[in-house]
């Protein structure tokens, strides 16, 4: 995939691998907003259940220079969405359960130890390749359907999809924003309604995953090359356009936008939006507020011992 030549200047630092995926997760959005246009405006949107609140005064009807940015995981759905579409390869029998078993405990590390050791995040990185390589794009796009069915259409949060149809019903664009695969993040966009998604590009050759990425995982500072990258090219003004995350990672999204909001906020997200009066918003109650972060995995039978040698070897780090 091409690169994109229209990056507005920086204002933070970020890697040319974050750069790239930034750049080739808008171009792939471009590309696919571009391909479902009709298909968004005919069709109805799945609805979630449950009560939602009051739309805010905010954003601005008719704004056409704004836009929303979601994160995903724990922001518009409950739990990770690359947890969930794996858990329908292995239903599939895409690959072997102590392969799963390995990915729950990668997702389970990442989450609850809140740090990036470059390593680790390779290594997941190459186990979640692994399991797509040699398969066919489209194969993998039709599944992802039956997947969304399957195991997260009722996991919205209805809050959040409440904010996203806010700005949908004032005329604006509104994007998805993960590390989850661009073609998953697609077809959740599509089903909600939403303009598109931005995602982790995976590179493929005639139609085929060749087990590499385009730059790197759409993670931290590389989601807001993507969005400066969409932006600039779609002719947004980013002062006018809203960010919406849980995680802290997402600062670097965050800050690029003139309303940033925190939902369902992990603790170092909460303490930095209080710092900069930035909204917060949680839908979590009891339970639900109490395993933030955690990804869902039912039925992983090993993920709570996982979780448990994460937990201690996160101990015994610090």
């Amino acid at each position: 995939m091409a690169a994109l030549g229209w990056l507005t200047p920086r204002r933070r630092s970020a890697t040319a691998r974050s750069v790239l995926a930034g750049e080739a997760a808008a171009e792939a959005a471009r590309k696919t907003s571009a391909e479902d246009e009709s298909a968004l405006l005919t069709g109805a949107p799945d609805q979630a259940s449950g009560q939602a609140p009051e739309e805010p005064a905010f954003p601005v009807a008719g704004d056409d220079r704004a836009a929303a940015f979601f994160d995903l995981d724990n922001t518009v759905m409950q739990g990770a969405a690359i947890f969930h579409f794996g858990r329908g390869l292995y239903k599939r029998k895409f690959f072997e359960r102590r392969e799963l078993t390995r990915f729950a405990w990668q997702q389970a590390w990442f989450r609850l130890a809140g740090v990036e050791d470059p390593e680790h995040m390779q290594d997941a990185r190459d186990s979640a390749l692994s399991i797509v390589k040699g398969h066919r794009v489209s194969e993998l796009m039709s599944i992802g359907e039956e997947i969304y069915d399957e195991y997260m259409a009722d996991r919205i949060w209805p809050g959040t999809r409440a904010l996203a149809q806010a700005h949908l019903d004032a005329g604006q664009r509104v994007w998805l924003v993960t590390a989850a695969p661009v073609e998953t993040a697609t077809i959740i966009a599509r089903r909600l309604g939403l303009t598109g998604a931005l995602g982790t590009v995976a590179e493929s050759v005639d139609g085929v995953y060749t087990g590499r990425l385009v730059g790197e995982p759409l993670h931290g500072p590389a989601k807001a090359e993507a969005v400066r990258a969409l932006a600039a090219a779609e002719g947004l003004d980013l002062e006018r356009c809203a960010a919406y995350s849980d995680s802290h990672n997402d600062i670097p999204m965050l800050s690029l936008v003139g309303h940033p909001y925190a939902i369902n906020p992990d603790t170092k997200l909460r303490k930095h939006a209080r710092a900069l009066d930035w909204r917060l918003r949680d839908y979590r109650t009891g339970r639900k507020a109490a395993k933030v972060g955690i990804p869902a995995a039912a039925g992983v039978g090993a993920l709570a011992g996982g979780t448990a040698a994460a937990l201690a070897l996160h101990r015994r780090r610090r």
